[in-house]
């Protein structure tokens, strides 16, 4: 009975460790990292940009799923890049339970994903009864930064000028994350194109430390690039509080997860390595 009792541990313990991953976590350096380790390490993070793949289920789940574990330890305040500045009345209003879900989905401009993708982390905080910031810049003037590029912001209205950066925008056009953009897009790309990409990112930052309270944790959604490489908005919130202690976490996809891929190396503090075979949300 006690070989059987044996025998049936072992085979327990080996399917245990034959299961195929979903994803595996790494540090910079390419080093594997428990979940739990991680996390450890992020309750004792002022401020942490979750870097994810819009479509990734994987990176949207495990948002959920760091926000609810670094909740247990700490106040936490949410924002995201999905939800613009001039819709946090809106937003605020479902959150606290004044309007429903129908409403919001009528007055804001949510993302065609936002049902599946953000709606579970908007209602965890309006569970919670947490703060959730609305922190990108309205589109509509990033497109204008996009056609006619910064200057174009100074004939805002002063309304206007609440939902963004403060002006002038400091800018270093020289960031790698910044002329890889025009290295991408080839012949389509132009400046204003990188200053529309600046502007989200400074604005993004902006309503971060804006919204920031201290011994409390900002968590931050947003797509990877705008943080990936430690700059984006990372380098918008240093350049305005060096201070803060600072986490960042990016979202890969890999057709092996055994070993970080070496241009993953070193885009953030955590990176999410995802079987390229997972199912996207669309």
């Amino acid at each position: 009975m006690k070989i059987f009792q044996i025998t049936i541990a072992i085979l327990f313990s080996l399917s245990i460790y034959s299961q195929k991953p979903a994803y595996v976590i790494y540090n910079a350096k390419g080093k594997k990292v428990s979940y739990k380790k991680m996390i450890k390490n992020l309750n004792q993070k002022d401020i942490i940009l979750f870097g994810e793949l819009h479509n990734n289920a994987i990176a949207h789940w495990l948002e959920l799923e760091v926000t609810k574990d670094i909740h247990k330890n700490k106040t936490v305040t949410l924002g995201a890049e999905m939800l613009e500045a001039d819709n946090q009345t809106q937003l605020t209003n479902y959150v606290n339970g004044v309007s429903d879900a129908k409403t919001l989905d009528t007055v804001a401009r949510l993302w065609p994903n936002y049902n599946t993708d953000y709606a579970p982390l908007v209602n965890y905080a309006k569970k919670n009864k947490l703060h959730f910031i609305a922190t990108n810049i309205p589109r509509r003037y990033a497109n204008l930064v996009y056609k006619k590029g910064f200057k174009s912001l100074d004939t805002l209205s002063a309304q206007e000028k609440e939902w963004i950066a403060p002006l002038p925008i400091t800018f270093d056009s020289e960031l790698p994350t910044y002329k890889n953009i025009l290295k991408m897009m080839g012949d389509h790309g132009t400046p204003e194109l990188v200053m529309a990409q600046a502007i989200k990112d400074a604005t993004m930052a902006h309503f971060i430390l804006k919204n920031y309270k201290a011994n409390t944790t900002f968590i931050h959604y947003n797509g990877a690039y705008h943080s990936n490489n430690y700059e984006g908005i990372l380098w918008y919130l240093k350049n305005e509080n060096n201070t803060l202690n600072y986490a960042t976490i990016s979202t890969v996809n890999q057709e092996d997860l055994t070993k970080l891929k070496e241009k993953h190396l070193n885009i953030a503090d955590y990176i999410i390595c995802v079987d390229a075979d997972m199912t996207t949300t669309y």
